[in-house]
């Protein structure tokens, strides 16, 4: 593809986005997330990517469906509210909505196009996927009152959960595991909503730059199996460092940066009196973090002949997000403490 038209289509898919996150009506909210869908398959179809036409087809077919459960639910519920611009949606509808929404962000049980789709993409598109394609659907879900549907948000919370670290535990597809990865990150985020929107966007802005370091380095390294991690990262001691650390940090493990919004999320559950949800999330980050080390184990086995070297063609931006992922916890409690 003509890197204008990729330019072109990039633009599109944030201005989808910005366009869904700044509308005060539910119908300007879908034709966002449209623009957004629309945008996005253009890209899809890459030649870089591994399969581009069954990724992108699957990919619209699901998304297409829910963009039309979405409307069909605005509808019905402008229908019998008889007026357009509403905070609340009707309440039978509103279920129907937060169910399309989170077929759009690829949660459990909702999620069984998210790891195929992201298995025959390149690593930049996987990048957008995980990351600014989850940015619509969340602020939608934002803007529904979902204090009426804590029983179904605590089920995806808990089927996300423990899908998420059973279905990546035999994992070798680097993309899979990150697609499960991000699928458990969902729990924790729908978890953090339930408590207050600030929390969920220290959650969102962290799981992005450490998903964001991780494709950069797997994109380096052009690796998409775990066993190729060893071959690809050979004699590279600098990586291995790095993937090291932003493997951590994204299992939440301290004193790595991943482990604030976990300890956030865990604070305002227990404060709201969510033990079971709190155990089950635990619990699976704990199964996450083993399939974090099993990636890492291999690869990162440093010989004594290797040395950091100053040649390694590393951009400086992954070096400082690396760093920022490493001291992030002391950095963000010497702000606390300021403050």
């Amino acid at each position: 593809m003509n890197k204008i038209f990729k330019i072109l289509f990039l633009a599109s898919v944030m201005i989808g986005t910005i366009i869904t996150m700044t509308s005060c009506s539910w119908l300007s909210m879908w034709i966002g997330l449209e623009i957004n869908l629309l945008s996005f398959i253009p890209l899809m179809k890459s030649n870089n990517n591994m399969f581009p036409s069954e990724s992108a087809l699957k990919y619209f077919i699901t998304q297409a469906l829910a963009s039309s459960v979405f409307l069909f639910s605005i509808i019905m519920s402008t229908t019998l509210k008889e007026y357009i611009y509403s905070d609340i949606l009707n309440p039978p509808m509103n279920l129907i909505t937060t169910s399309a929404l989170l077929t759009k962000m690829g949660a459990a049980p909702f999620h069984f196009w998210f790891p195929e789709v992201m298995d025959g993409l390149n690593w930049g598109n996987c990048a957008i996927l995980l990351t600014w394609q989850k940015i619509a659907p969340f602020i939608v879900l934002l803007s529904i009152n979902l204090t009426n549907q804590i029983i179904l948000i605590s089920t995806v919370i808990i089927t996300s959960a423990i899908i998420s670290g059973v279905m990546s535990f035999n994992q070798i597809s680097l993309r899979k595991i990150m697609a499960y990865s991000s699928i458990n990150h969902i729990a924790w985020m729908l978890s953090s909503i339930l408590i207050s929107t600030s929390i969920w966007v220290v959650y969102f802005l962290t799981y992005s730059l450490i998903t964001i370091n991780l494709i950069m380095i797997l994109k380096i390294s052009r690796s998409f199996m775990v066993n190729q991690l060893v071959s690809s990262l050979n004699n590279d001691k600098t990586m291995k460092l790095f993937l090291m650390i932003n493997m951590l940090s994204l299992g939440g493990l301290p004193p790595f940066l991943g482990f604030i919004p976990k300890w956030m999320t865990i604070n305002g559950l227990i404060y709201s009196k969510l033990i079971i949800l709190t155990l089950v999330l635990m619990l699976s980050t704990l199964i996450m973090l083993y399939v974090y080390t099993r990636m890492m184990f291999s690869s990162t086995t440093i010989k004594m002949s290797e040395t950091f070297s100053s040649k390694s063609k590393i951009p400086t931006i992954l070096s400082i997000m690396s760093l920022f992922s490493m001291t992030g916890l002391f950095i963000s409690a010497f702000i606390f403490t300021l403050t």
